[in-house]
């Protein structure tokens, strides 16, 4: 028999009757058992509270399914049996009612009121799930109530649903339900968006968040976290995980976050690196946290003299994902010595056969690698600069400064002066 059912809301079944072909009564509808579909979440099998205690029928055996009853195939349906609660097994009002998820779309953590549930190629599936206040009016009984009283004060209780697609469970064993294009979202939040999740989620809870996101993802993520919660996020992970998230972290970020750790756990975590990363980073860390030393990255677009302008385009573009910004080509002799600057404005507007050393600036503005945050900031603002290259006491290239990084040092303070 084909089962008939429409676009339903769990509130609505829970606590129904269940009945055989007889109209007798099996129980009332105590939950769903679902699990991972093509599409949405589908159910697999329905738990009946009966009177010796839970049964579990699988869905195939149900021929009715609506807000008034609930009806299943024959008299006695031969897949009724006794339920056994398993680990893995996800269960929609146990896992899912009024747990915490992570609406993907709206880059925030939402309480689950109520959850639509219809069919999809004859399986009932999870539609969306409500987070609104009509949701929880709509479980107490009260939604036509609630829109008497709204319609009188010329107002209306909006819907507020998410559709499956955009949500991500916190639950480790309903994580399992979430859509591919929900962790593919999760990947493309901003990183700000995703601490700000982690520090409103409760501790258990982080891990499945981190799980749903590649290493590059979590590096930018932790290094927006505060360094208390960010330590306990890192406690989370194992060494090697966290060694390859910090692999794929820009050097002076991976540093900030090595140099809030205990000293024996950061070395740990240095032993376990790609050596090249973990000397850019070791070098870092061997400079104050606030000097043009401790902010600053290696990684920058290098070019020398003797080349041309599509010589240095090829290079910006083989090494576009790897340096911090790509506004400006410093041009460095072999022994490390900085000759010139060109920007990305002026690769650009000149043809590729025309030299680098044709078009490089040569009155070089720059800062010591001892600098203090002072300093960085009063040269880029001066000159409106994007970046400025640090000279160490050689007076060798050593690496560039951001202006986001040296605007991140302050903001804490100006923070901690706006709350007053």
């Amino acid at each position: 028999m084909t089962t008939e059912f429409n676009e339903i809301y769990l509130s609505a079944v829970i606590g129904r009757s269940v009945i055989n072909s007889k109209g007798d009564e099996l129980g009332t509808l105590r939950d769903l058992v679902m699990i991972p579909g093509e599409v949405f979440p589908e159910v697999s099998h329905i738990v009946i509270k009966a009177r010796k205690g839970l049964k579990s029928l699988p869905w195939s055996e149900v021929a009715l399914f609506t807000h008034v009853v609930i009806s299943v195939t024959g008299v006695n349906p031969p897949g009724l049996s006794a339920f056994q609660a398993r680990d893995n097994e996800i269960l929609v009002k146990r896992d899912l009612l009024d747990k915490q998820i992570v609406d993907v779309d709206g880059a925030k953590v939402v309480r689950v009121n109520d959850i639509k549930l219809g069919n999809l190629n004859h399986k009932l599936c999870i539609f969306s799930v409500d987070i609104g206040f009509r949701g929880l009016l709509r479980r107490l009984g009260y939604e036509r109530l609630g829109d008497s009283l709204a319609k009188t004060l010329g107002k209306e209780i909006p819907n507020t649903e998410i559709s499956w697609e955009y949500v991500q469970p916190l639950e480790a064993n309903s994580s399992k339900l979430a859509l591919n294009i929900a962790r593919d979202q999760m990947n493309e939040m901003h990183p700000a968006d995703l601490a700000d999740i982690i520090e409103n989620i409760p501790i258990q809870s982080i891990r499945t968040v981190l799980d749903s996101i590649d290493a590059e993802t979590t590096g930018e993520t932790l290094y927006e976290l505060e360094s208390d919660m960010r330590n306990l996020v890192i406690n989370q992970l194992d060494n090697e995980q966290m060694s390859d998230i910090l692999e794929e972290m820009e050097p002076d970020e991976a540093a900030d976050v090595l140099s809030d750790l205990p000293e024996q756990k950061a070395q740990e975590l240095l032993d376990m690196m790609d050596q090249e990363d973990a000397e850019d980073i070791q070098e870092l860390l061997e400079h104050e946290e606030d000097s043009a030393g401790g902010l600053m990255t290696p990684d920058y677009l290098r070019l020398t003299s003797d080349i041309t302008v599509g010589r240095a385009m090829e290079i910006l573009k083989q090494c576009a994902d790897e340096v911090e910004t790509i506004f400006y080509g410093y041009v460095v002799a072999t022994d490390d010595q900085l000759e010139g600057v060109v920007s990305l404005k002026g690769l650009i507007m000149n043809p590729p056969d025309t030299l680098i050393t044709d078009i490089m600036e040569e009155n070089i503005k720059s800062v010591r690698i001892d600098a203090d945050p002072e300093d960085m900031l009063e040269t880029l603002a001066k000159y409106d600069l994007i970046a400025i290259p640090v000279l160490d006491a050689a007076g060798k290239m050593a690496g560039i400064v951001t202006v986001d990084d040296v605007l991140a040092h302050y903001l804490p303070q100006i923070i901690k002066i706006k709350r007053r």
